[in-house]
């Protein structure tokens, strides 16, 4: 069998990647030239093959691109998101620009899944999507996952991964003494374990096969909005596969792939700006300004970087993805200010134990320390006690 490091060496991983930082440091004009140039290429290819395509829009990153994709004079380009998960502010965007609203998909009882269904029966997405997902697998064992929760443990790997000793599957140390007590028995350990269930599957269910069944049905594939500089596990599959990907299993473009936050924010204004003397050309209604709410205004630092004055990032209301590394007030603080009822229902109440009892996000950022409350306009730790962030 193939290890992943001959399969990296066989498919020239190394060179892609460099190459893909080279592109990174491009200036801005030919960053966006670039794009076009991609994007364009990806539209060529699709009518060759026989495919429709669409943007599969969310937040600013793919308001923007879809705004791009407009401008640069993409034909017959349609545009799907399930509204429903993103801020009251996006979705009045969606609405603005006639975009498709999607539902979450169905559920084996004929019902929709909802975020409240998804954390109940699979648990909560939090630290990442990558570490949720081998919790996840730690909290769900079989045999078959048997040798990669041992890599998750201890980092050593079977053939396939080399037979390293010290890899990436493992935990980091922090949230093995949190979440790896599922593995005591077996490895020797003596780590904990909560008393809440940790999960990847929101996005899959509430966004990703919905969009996926709507590509299906109408023989369309999508421009994402995804940029390297983001981070994450689809960094890697960017930086290896390149702005457009024509797979067995997958077909994507990401004309923004080599994009820096700061060339996203830029892009952005200038988007605003079209958007301002072309709107009525696609039949779309008037908006003050495409950037949505949520992420305020988008100013300049001393440093002349760009940055947002509200959100950084948005997504569903109720993710914990990165949320131990915002400073305070973090989302769950600033979803207080917003709609306090909202807060109480999904940090105590959303979920219930086997007796009953109600909890939600409080018992989960408890327990990894996280910070979410707000007394007399000071912020409270997981202690109780009023601290300084």
């Amino acid at each position: 069998m193939e290890s992943v490091f001959e399969r990296m060496e066989r498919e020239h991983t190394e060179y892609k990647v460099d190459m893909f930082r080279v592109k990174q440091q491009l200036p801005y004009e030919i960053k966006k030239k670039y794009a076009a140039m991609k994007a364009w290429q990806f539209q060529k290819e699709c009518w060759q093959k026989g495919y429709n395509y669409h943007v599969s829009v969310g937040g600013l990153d793919s308001i923007t691109l879809y705004l791009f994709l407009l401008s640069i004079g993409i034909p017959d380009l349609k545009a799907v998101s399930v509204s429903s998960l993103e801020d009251k502010s996006i979705r009045k965007i969606h609405r603005a620009l006639n975009i498709e609203c999607l539902k979450p998909s169905l559920r084996p009882d004929g019902t929709r899944w909802t975020k409240a269904k998804i954390l109940q029966e699979f648990g909560f997405p939090v630290l990442s999507k990558e570490i949720a997902a081998k919790i996840e697998l730690l909290q769900n064992p079989s045999e078959d996952n048997k040798t990669v929760r041992h890599a998750i443990i201890t980092g050593e790997t079977g053939a396939y991964g080399g037979f390293q000793k010290s890899s990436r599957m493992k935990l980091s140390q922090i949230w093995l003494e949190k979440f790896g007590g599922y593995e005591n028995d077996n490895e020797g350990v003596n780590y904990q374990k909560p008393d809440f269930l940790v999960s990847s599957k929101c996005c899959y269910y509430l966004k990703e096969k919905p969009c996926d069944d709507w590509a299906k049905e109408h023989n369309s594939v999508p421009y994402l909005g995804l940029m390297a500089s983001e981070g994450g596990r689809r960094a890697k599959a960017l930086m290896m596969h390149g702005c457009n990907y024509f797979g067995k299993s997958a077909i994507r473009s990401a004309p923004f792939a080599i994009f820096s936050r700061n060339d996203i924010l830029r892009l952005a204004l200038e988007m605003n700006d079209w958007y301002q003397l072309h709107y009525s050309e696609y039949g779309f209604s008037p908006l003050e300004s495409t950037i949505p709410d949520i992420y305020g205004t988008i100013e300049q630092n001393q440093k002349g970087e760009l940055y947002t004055t509200g959100a950084k990032r948005t997504g569903c209301d109720i993710c914990g993805f990165g949320v131990h590394m915002e400073k305070r007030p973090n989302r769950f603080d600033l979803l207080k200010e917003r709609n306090p009822k909202a807060w109480e229902y999904w940090m105590f109440n959303v979920c219930h134990d086997d007796k009953g009892s109600p909890y939600g996000w409080a018992k989960v950022l408890d327990y990894i320390g996280v910070g979410y409350d707000w007394q007399d306009g000071k912020m409270i730790g997981t202690d109780g006690q009023m601290t300084l962030f």
